[in-house]
């Protein structure tokens, strides 16, 4: 069920809500089961067929993690990052892998047709990260309820954001009720996720109106002109940051709600004036994951220019193909890569770069790089680019005005997070609130929902 429908907002979330208070209240030592058994609920709505797969992933890397340690136990957790990875591959990538092998002339493989379990990749890179932290001595051993609820918690199983065990296992054990703050907490966690249902209702999805016919006929063969390349282009790039960012902030409001704080994930990134700044203001969890787990061991910046570029170049192509089993996200990840490293080199020569011309260039690259995440295939990226660069007819009805609320927002607004955890407690605020909430409540009843961008991936 979406976090935007009613079957969430007026079926699941009032009775979670309401037996974890029982539970935290009667009985505490039953409220990380509840916890964990609401999540597998929440999961298999979706497709009961996949809460298997997700409870036999838990129980298989917590056997992994609770015999590190014993003889022959070290070499268990590389076999169980090779193992997640492989099943994410199987799941997400063999279709691709197959339409590769289909290009050498004499092979005609099978396509495999099977569903793509939602939140696959999160869940995976949730094991790999506790897995690495145990093997280095960072992470302690856990018990098999704190680590399902690790994995399968359900404001952040699906789409994220990407959470470190540091920062969630100590808060297993606080009784969330008890604390001096415990209704401001609830009222924190209220606003962001209203905030965030609001974002994602009267921001992103009426974008998707204006975005999706132009890369459809860009899909179809069309041809694109130069204002509807502009206007789909522009469209998607608002879209998805209020698609995405309304997500999150859904979630760490869903989970204030229960008494866990999770990370920050968005902080106006597109207000950037570097690349590199863009990438630690966007999904900041993510981010941080392909910077810890997979730049800095491949040498990061510690072993002079070629290493780091190459470094720089991998991970940014990797964490392409994360997103999407697609050689269009390949290639959107790579050109990140370029672009990260052409700022390394900009930044050692100790050239200038006023900071209005960054901002601009960044917001250029990063809104021109949208439409190879976008387009469903190289030619219709490639129909976009002539409209975008002007090969292609002018044509008209510009829709400016569709923009610029969410133009607003994202480049003249507040993080959600910061505002939320600023504003102090007002009769004022609680009223503003509820009527936002009633409005986008109203919105979403209209029938106009569309599922997260970030849950096919």
């Amino acid at each position: 069920m979406l976090f935007n429908s009613f079957a969430f907002l007026f079926g699941f979330l009032p009775v979670a809500l309401a037996l974890h208070a029982l539970a935290a209240r009667a009985r505490p030592d039953w409220r990380l089961p509840l916890l964990v058994l609401l999540s597998l609920v929440f999961y298999g709505w979706w497709d009961v067929r996949f809460v298997p797969l997700l409870v036999v992933s838990i129980g298989l890397n917590w056997l992994v993690a609770r015999r590190f340690g014993a003889r022959g136990g070290r070499w268990l957790i590389p076999l169980a990052v090779a193992g997640n990875l492989a099943l994410l591959a199987l799941f997400k990538y063999a279709g691709l892998l197959a339409d590769l092998a289909g290009l050498i002339p004499g092979l005609d493989p099978p396509r495999p047709s099977w569903a793509l379990p939602l939140g696959i990749s999160f869940f995976t890179f949730h094991h790999v990260m506790y897995l690495v932290d145990l093997r280095a001595g960072r992470a302690p051993p856990m018990d098999l309820t704190r680590y399902a609820l690790y994995i399968a918690f359900f404001p952040q199983v699906l789409a994220g954001p990407l959470v470190r065990w540091s920062e969630i296992l100590h808060q297993f054990d606080e009784a969330p009720y008890d604390r001096p703050d415990a209704w401001e907490r609830i009222g924190r966690g209220l606003t962001l996720f209203g905030i965030g249902l609001a974002k994602k209702v009267f921001l992103g999805d009426p974008l998707a109106s204006y975005a999706n016919p132009v890369f459809q006929a860009a899909a179809e063969g069309r041809a694109v002109s130069v204002a509807e390349a502009w206007q789909g282009t522009l469209a998607f790039t608002f879209q998805i940051y209020f698609d995405f960012s309304g997500y999150t902030d859904m979630a760490l409001g869903l989970a204030l709600l229960f008494g866990i704080v999770l990370p920050q994930n968005f902080d106006t990134p597109y207000r950037a004036t570097s690349l590199r700044e863009f990438w630690r203001r966007w999904h900041m969890t993510l981010s941080r994951f392909l910077r810890d787990y997979l730049y800095v061991p491949l040498g990061g910046n510690r072993r002079g220019l070629a290493v780091q570029l190459g470094a720089l170049f991998a991970t940014m192509t990797l964490g392409g193909l994360w997103h999407g089993a697609g050689l269009t996200f390949v290639a959107w990840g790579a050109a990140h890569g370029i672009g990260l490293g052409l700022g390394v080199l900009w930044r050692r020569a100790g050239l200038p770069m006023p900071a209005a011309l960054g901002w601009l260039l960044t917001f250029l690259f990063v809104t021109l790089t949208w439409v190879l995440f976008r387009a469903q295939s190289f030619e219709a990226a490639l129909a976009m680019f002539k409209g975008l660069f002007g090969l292609a007819p002018a044509g008209h009805g510009f829709k400016w005005r569709a923009f610029v609320p969410a133009a607003l927002v994202a480049l003249a607004g507040p993080t959600a997070w910061a505002a939320v955890h600023r504003l102090k407690p007002r009769p004022a605020l609680a009223t503003a609130l509820a009527l936002l909430l009633v409005a986008a409540l109203l919105r979403v009843g209209d029938d106009a929902n569309f599922e997260f961008i970030y849950f096919q991936f």
